[in-house]
């Protein structure tokens, strides 16, 4: 492990300006666009020039490569997603510049692209959605298993666009639960088991493809224990220890996926059963109630609150999905390619306190995805597709702040691709019609959105991009927006909605300087949008941490840089440097809650002899930039270092990961429950994978 003796050096540089960024945050973005001249003049290897390798994006449907983007795109594969993955899919991507997650304990954590979350943030399996009730609530898992998903895509910008309502971006996770390929042999798959100290956490996974003929078998299956974790040192529970009570979890996902597979087509199905039961830290029962825009508190004898002795509520989750997929190529003169895709879900989770359901959450949806790609026409290629899908979302119980209501969704999309010269161009339209109808008031409200976007990529030198995006942008309002109204003590809060919300419409600006050759390799990218009518919850009223939320329609302004630099040093050494920082503001003065604090990190990574290193120092600048009614945020570091060996000659792949190796003690501003769950202290895993 010698190449990672750098790292001290790179933490000591770094102190220096910790200060400085608290103060200065701009300063991120002066570090990042100087960080490859100065880097530049270090080098001093002989060694082949390297090139950063075209990665095909398929959420796209036009298989572009992650350079060839407008926008800034991230693809998580292999070797890279093994060390990054943790139990949800928002810890596994904050590594990555401008992802940043919702932190609720252990158990449920989604991502936030650019201080956006929500709603505006659709997280897709294999292109599909989810349909799982995260949206609604950061107290309410992603129901997607890491340890299945084989590459994880981020996309902003045009490509974004042809998925609706995702304004600020998509996450989208691929897998083989539908077999698309003939497996090499006839039989190929996977297994690996973890261990981690943080939680005591065990997890394990087998994954087997057998094809025979035409005909292929996909069997996969998952599993994690995990107790409560261990804060950073200086954090103490009710208890006076350093677990965060409730914080545990365990998790089980299983797959069987059949699939037809021809020389030009394919068609198969899967059905995905998961079941996961998460500690709810931080919930609190209130007897506050709202009078127009006040709280009242207490004087009504029913309520009541947790006291140091009673359990922590629990989610007891239950997912059933069934998928389809298929794809035609060649099929017809002028079409290069038909896919069809479709879903249909069963979702439901209790919130369990003292063993007893008191609120009951059911989804039930179904969608159906078709996409048509043609061959060029006057030089551009693209895809044309129509989704459409319907969602009957309920919830029962104490804490039923939503009423029932049926959601349906309509949506036409185009997609095309122009390369001319040097110049490579693309442009992106939807229009989508949503019905959303309360059961209980027999409301119905309608809307409809229309969103365009055009950008274009320009090759000026070998290794030189540069590029340029903007989107027009509109999102519906979701049935929680415009029906809430109740407690919602995961998060501490009473919602109250807005039925006569209208489109959030958002106007967004991306440029980028990207240099993939050669021994110094980077990007960067700044980017503001202007969001006409953004739909936010405005607490009006707080007691005792217990606020009352208005959904609320404001002008809004999102604005920020982000970037990555890596210098390789020789053949199996390199150094680089990473930020982001996102200032988010209403046009009418004030700022947006839970807005993530800026952030800078020095990172080292090594390669020899079938070992891979990776060791990190990660800044968080402190985030004093609040609305009303919410606090300031202390900035922290954190190291990291990772390493895997392959082992020679054998299918053997050993992980090893030290996360948060000084145990600092760090709170997420992103999350709603920062100060009863804090992040993980100092955590040491080791993983074993085997894959034939």
């Amino acid at each position: 492990m010698k190449p990672l003796n750098p790292l001290p050096a790179a933490c000591s540089a770094l102190r220096a300006p910790r200060q400085f960024l608290r103060h200065h945050p701009v300063a991120l973005a002066i570090t990042l666009s100087a960080g490859p001249l100065s880097l530049a003049q270090a080098q001093t290897t002989d060694a082949p020039e390297a090139q950063l390798p075209g990665i095909t994006v398929t959420a796209t449907g036009l298989g572009l490569s992650a350079q060839d983007m407008a926008a800034p795109i991230s693809v998580l594969e292999g070797q890279a997603w093994q060390l990054r993955r943790a139990a949800t899919l928002g810890d596994s991507l904050t590594g990555e510049p401008g992802i940043h997650a919702t932190h609720f304990g252990a158990g449920a954590s989604r991502p936030i692209i650019r201080g956006m979350d929500g709603p505006r943030v659709g997280v897709l399996a294999n292109g599909m959605e989810l349909h799982d009730a995260s949206t609604i609530s950061p107290d309410h898992a992603v129901v997607t298993e890491t340890l299945l998903a084989e590459r994880v895509e981020i996309l902003r910008g045009p490509a974004a666009l042809v998925h609706g309502g995702a304004v600020g971006g998509v996450v989208n996770v691929v897998d083989s639960k539908v077999p698309t390929a003939l497996p090499a042999n006839g039989l190929e798959g996977s297994a690996e088991v973890q261990w981690g100290s943080s939680a005591r956490e065990k997890s394990g996974a087998v994954g087997l493809s057998a094809g025979t003929g035409p005909l292929v078998l996909r069997v996969e299956t998952a599993t994690r224990d995990a107790g409560d974790y261990r804060a950073g040192h200086g954090w103490r529970n009710e208890e006076g220890g350093r677990r965060v009570t409730g914080s545990d979890s365990q998790s089980s996902t299983g797959t069987v996926g059949l699939s037809w597979v021809g020389t030009d087509a394919y068609l198969g199905a899967a059905y995905t059963k998961q079941a996961a039961q998460y500690g709810l830290p931080g919930h609190v029962h209130s007897d506050c109630h709202p009078h127009g825009d006040h709280l009242h508190c207490g004087g009504h004898g029913h309520g009541h609150a947790h006291d140091k002795h009673e359990e922590v509520p629990v989610v007891d989750l239950h997912s059933y999905r069934w998928d389809l997929r298929g794809e035609w190529r060649n099929l017809a003169p002028g079409v290069e390619a038909v896919r069809l895709k479709g879903s249909h879900t069963r979702y439901a989770h209790d919130e369990l306190e003292d063993g007893v359901a008191a609120t009951q959450f059911r989804n039930r949806a179904h969608d159906l995805r078709l996409e048509v790609q043609h061959a060029p026409v006057a030089g551009w290629r693209g895809v044309v597709g129509l989704s459409n899908g319907q969602r009957s979302f309920s919830a029962d119980g104490e804490e039923a702040y939503v009423q029932p209501t049926r959601t349906h969704k309509l949506g036409l999309f185009l997609l095309e691709e122009y390369q001319i010269g040097a110049w490579n161009w693309q442009a992106a339209l939807r229009h989508d019609r949503q019905t959303v109808r309360a059961q209980d008031d027999a409301v119905e409200r309608s809307h409809q959105g229309l969103s365009a976007s055009l950008g274009t990529v320009w090759r000026f030198a070998t290794g030189w991009q540069a590029s340029a995006s903007f989107s027009r942008a509109q999102r519906m309002p979701t049935a929680e927006e415009l029906f809430a109204n109740g407690p919602h003590l995961a998060t501490n809060s009473w919602e109250v909605g807005n039925a006569q919300l209208g489109r959030e419409t958002s106007q967004a600006w991306d440029f980028g300087l990207r240099k993939t050759r050669g021994d110094t390799t980077w990007s960067a990218n700044a980017f503001h949008h202007r969001v006409q009518g953004y739909i936010y919850g405005r607490t009006v009223d707080a007691h005792d941490g217990f606020q009352l939320q208005h959904y609320t329609q404001a002008d809004a302004r999102f604005t920020g840089v982000e970037g990555q630099v890596r210098q390789r040093i020789n053949r199996f050494v390199g150094v680089g440097v990473f930020g982001d920082l996102v200032r988010a503001r209403l046009a009418e003065g004030g700022h947006l809650p839970r807005i993530p604090a800026a952030r800078l990190g020095v990172r080292v990574d090594a390669s020899w002899r079938g070992w891979e290193g990776l060791a990190e120092w990660v800044q968080v600048a402190r985030q004093d930039r609040t609305t009303a009614y919410e606090t300031a945020t202390g900035g922290y570091g954190m190291l990291n270092l990772m390493a895997s060996y392959r082992f020679s000659g054998s299918p053997l792949e050993l992980t090893l990961k030290a996360e948060n190796l000084t145990d600092r003690l760090g709170y997420a501003h992103t999350s709603a429950i920062k100060q009863a769950a804090p992040l993980k202290g100092r955590n040491l895993s080791v993983g074993l994978r085997v894959a034939f």
